[in-house]
């Protein structure tokens, strides 16, 4: 076939992705797969030290932004500057994010309201800057990272179920007003992955994690490159009629038992 789509469906080149939290965990392993497809990325962070790693380890393909996603008054200045660095943003991927474990009644709103300020008013606010451009040139995909609270119940973790849901909804909301001008906008709601947070978390508690992997149907947790092929994927040719969905990326547990 000679359509450019079957030729190479899953080729990135051309794109410039921006992802924010880029610098580590989940995030890079996105910026190493797309990278990796033939895209541009742009690492947006709070830490110069990790981001400078992570784009000595990406190659030439990769630089980096300092910038707080919760500073909404800036977003433009992230914006202007990757568009003057780099060129105008093809991609964004909303991944920055913030965890907090407490019991519900123990949450405060000013707590509350952290979280929701790094994953959902963060997020929007970069959306809204980088979506005109994209819908002018009817090209263009917007990735939410989401997770499993946002499809089942997990405790101690209400502003994180909470914010993450939230993602969900602007997905589908982005997705029908964006979509008609050729954005795509897509979740993708990762398990239980093996990060260096993970690690922390599990290692020292077996029960927990033999409980985890129990109730996973591929039976064990899974590798931050899966997010990030999964990331290439619904950014691709190859998902150029998917769009509002959300991804789970979890070996099974979200259909588990």
């Amino acid at each position: 076939m000679s359509s450019p789509f079957f030729n190479e469906p899953f080729s990135l080149s051309n794109e410039i992705v921006v992802i924010t939290g880029g610098g580590t965990g989940i995030g890079l392993a996105i910026a190493r797969a797309m990278t990796a497809s033939g895209a541009q990325v742009v690492l947006v962070g709070r830490r110069a030290r990790e981001l400078e790693a992570a784009v000595k380890a990406l190659g030439p393909k990769a630089s980096f932004v300092v910038h707080d996603v919760t500073r909404f008054a800036s977003a433009s200045e992230l914006v202007d500057r990757v568009m003057g660095d780099v060129g105008t943003p093809t991609c964004l991927v909303n991944n920055a994010g913030i965890h907090l474990k407490k019991p519900a009644v123990e949450t405060t709103p000013e707590e509350f309201q952290q979280v929701l300020a790094t994953h959902v008013l963060g997020a929007h606010a970069l959306t809204r800057l980088v979506a005109p451009a994209m819908m002018a040139k009817k090209h263009g995909s917007i990735l939410f990272i989401s997770s499993m609270a946002s499809i089942f119940g997990i405790p101690l973790v209400i502003a994180y179920t909470a914010a993450k849901t939230a993602m969900i909804g602007m997905v589908r909301g982005y997705a029908t007003e964006f979509s008609p001008h050729g954005v795509r906008v897509n979740a993708i709601a990762p398990g239980w992955i093996e990060t260096e947070m993970s690690r922390r978390a599990l290692d020292d508690d077996p029960v927990r994690k033999n409980k985890i992997v129990g109730r996973t149907p591929i039976a064990r947790l899974g590798a931050s490159e899966d997010v990030g092929w999964a990331a290439v994927y619904l950014t691709s040719p190859a998902a150029k009629f998917v769009t509002g969905v959300v991804l789970p990326v979890d070996g099974g547990v979200s259909i588990g038992f």
